[in-house]
């Protein structure tokens, strides 16, 4: 799945998606993922593999190894919302414990993944000062993952899948 396209979804999706070659659909309502422990096992004990065995083992190196991604979340409080938050909390063994500095900014080095394309698809923000809040966020993200480009687009709650096909179809043509 070298050129994988990976959607991450807080919510369950109810209309079929266009085929954008291999694409991979995460429903994370679905799945049985706890909270990290902060026990930097993922980093000392079993590098690059967390200690605890649930549904994230599985998930994380998909998303190191995707080359396209496109995350589907809830905005609280200008952050992910918790399903996702958990999931990217326990994506750490994908970063080892090196800091390197990007743009003035420390962040982790990472083990083997993959430069993508990224868009994170939010909805549920209050007004333009969450909006902001979630956007930097998002870049300080980008830049630890290895991003290669990325952009938030907001969407109302009603217009979500609406958006996701939208900009899998402009993938599917790029």
């Amino acid at each position: 799945m070298e050129n994988m396209t990976l959607i991450v979804s807080d919510r369950s999706l109810k209309t079929g998606l266009p085929d954008c070659g291999d694409t991979v659909l995460i429903d994370l309502t679905k799945q049985g993922i706890r909270n990290c422990m902060g026990c930097f096992g993922c980093w000392t004990k079993t590098p690059g593999r967390c200690v605890i065995r649930d549904d994230a083992v599985r998930i994380y190196p998909l998303i190191a190894r995707s080359r396209r991604l496109l995350y589907v979340t809830r905005v609280r409080y200008g952050g992910y919302d918790v399903p996702m938050k958990t999931l990217l909390e326990r994506c750490i063994p994908v970063q080892q414990p090196f800091i390197r500095i990007v743009d003035g900014e420390t962040h982790h080095v990472q083990r083997t993944v993959v430069p993508k394309e990224a868009v994170i698809l939010a909805y549920g923000t209050r007004d333009a000062e969450e909006r902001a809040l979630f956007r930097r966020l998002t870049a300080r993200n980008a830049r630890n993952m290895n991003f290669a480009a990325w952009r938030v687009v907001f969407c109302d709650e009603t217009a979500v899948e609406s958006q996701l096909r939208k900009e899998l179809a402009a993938w599917e043509n790029s």
